[in-house]
């Protein structure tokens, strides 16, 4: 039976009623997109703020260690020669044996 004119048929209803739970779905979705990105960047933020203070801690490490590495080849000259003249033949003994 031809709809008249001015009565909604079940069809238009049903559309309608589609139509809307499309738009809240896109709109929840598109909310929820919003928050997983908030919480993203906040993540990237804690991480950088950790990796600034790793990175100044392991640079005053070495810092120290190049202090403590200089005053004991001051203190001991000839050991340090000694030591590196050591280590330089390792290398070359492990390098010659590569080959």
């Amino acid at each position: 039976m031809p709809a008249k004119a001015g009565q909604v048929t079940t069809e238009d209803a049903a559309a309608d009623s589609a139509a809307k739970i499309a738009a809240e779905a896109q709109k929840a979705i598109a909310d929820a997109a919003k928050r997983i990105e908030a919480t993203v960047q906040q993540g990237l933020e804690q991480l950088r703020a950790q990796s600034r203070v790793y990175a100044d801690v392991a640079g005053e490490q070495v810092d120290e260690a190049a202090r403590i590495a200089s005053e004991q080849i001051r203190a001991r000259p000839l050991a340090a020669t000694g030591a590196a003249l050591g280590i330089g033949v390792l290398i070359g003994m492990l390098i010659a044996s590569r080959r």
